[in-house]
């Protein structure tokens, strides 16, 4: 058995640090980073507001990103394999319907692009306020730092852009979860949510 999960959500709200602590307790579970596929520098164009785009669909190779998954999606064992995730011995020679492949695709713009909406088996959606968001912004060093004014002149805008058109075009439901939650108190709740529901399934 094969389960996407995607974990969605605001910069800074806690995605990485939540898919980091669930693909050391998922059995058989690979990961793929959205960030991984931002273009160069150079292919960012600028936009009205002044600023290069980083935080719109564009600014990714989504082509790669789905072909990536699909890779994952034809084999997972394979997949596990090239990228040095250790499969349980078991599922080598189990039946294959009972065996578990777990893939996360963690991202800021998992659920505005068309292509994956049918990829996904769970959808969670983390949240912050503004000011924490701008807090926890102001802490991280980037590869290509953030120009004053960045955050709220282009990305907190781009992301309640990219939030609402979500929420007016999604055909499936999404688990919001509070990135103001401990991070202990954010694992607990997703990782029971998936073991239930996996076990639904089996």
């Amino acid at each position: 058995m094969k389960y996407v999960i995607g974990i969605g959500g605001v910069t800074n709200g806690g995605k990485t640090t939540l898919t980091n602590r669930l693909i050391k307790s998922l059995p058989n579970c690979c990961v793929v980073h959205q960030d991984d596929f931002f273009k160069k520098p150079d292919q960012i164009e600028v936009g009205e507001d002044g600023f290069r785009q980083w935080d719109v669909i564009t600014a990714l190779d989504m082509d790669a990103m789905v072909n990536t998954i699909r890779g994952w999606s034809e084999n997972p064992v394979k997949f596990a394999h090239s990228h040095g995730v250790n499969v349980s011995p078991s599922t080598e020679v189990a039946d294959p319907d009972q065996q578990i492949h777990i893939l996360i695709v963690e991202g800021f713009l998992l659920y505005n692009y068309k292509p994956l909406m049918d990829v996904y088996n769970k959808c969670y959606y983390i949240s912050i306020p503004y000011e924490e968001c701008k807090r926890r912004r102001s802490t991280r060093q980037y590869t290509v730092p953030d120009p004053p004014g960045l955050f709220e002149g282009h990305v907190w805008p781009m992301y309640l852009k990219h939030r609402n058109e979500m929420v007016e075009s999604l055909h499936f439901a999404i688990a919001y979860l509070d990135g103001l939650k401990s991070e202990e108190g954010i694992y607990s709740q997703v990782y029971e949510d998936i073991q239930n529901t996996l076990l639904n399934r089996l």
